[in-house]
């Protein structure tokens, strides 16, 4: 681990500012906040210009990867309480992309599947998704976004 910063440290947008960051460029939460506002505005500009929002997009690649997956699965998956799921899954038939129906393995739950517009929306969407990825990861090489990538997924269990 790196030696922290000297006390009163500033980063380039910091001293723009005129802050004095303190402690926080040595902090992961924080650097992993700066990041995750980057990436997110980064995806509402490429991506979410198709009118779909990060979340969706998960759960649309999830449903892709596994028809006919219960709602509480993709939840529990994307670390989504259960309510927010149903929005998201709301917007998304309502647009007509997905179709929910009685699950065949559990009559009591909704399986979800993509329907045809939604498996040619995700096309497309994954390939602005890729652009997106390469254009927020350009400062790193190959090498430094499999091992973030890694170590990101090492912090969260995943």
């Amino acid at each position: 681990m790196a030696a922290p910063k000297k006390a009163g440290a500033k980063s380039a947008d910091a001293k723009r500012n005129n802050v004095d960051m303190g402690l926080l460029p040595d902090l992961m939460g924080f650097n992993l906040r700066c990041a995750q506002l980057t990436l997110f505005q980064h995806f509402g500009a490429t991506v979410g210009k198709e009118g779909i929002s990060a979340p969706q997009f998960g759960t649309l690649l999830l449903i892709e990867a596994n028809p006919d997956i219960s709602q509480s699965a993709v939840a529990e998956a994307l670390r989504f309480d259960r309510s927010t799921l149903v929005q998201i899954i709301d917007r998304l038939e309502a647009r007509g992309l997905v179709v929910r129906h009685v699950s065949p393995t559990d009559r009591r739950s909704h399986a979800l599947r993509l329907t045809d517009m939604g498996e040619a929306e995700l096309t497309a969407l994954k390939d602005l998704a890729v652009r997106h990825e390469a254009d927020v990861a350009a400062a790193l090489s190959e090498a430094e976004r499999t091992q973030l990538i890694a170590l990101l997924a090492k912090l969260h269990g995943g």
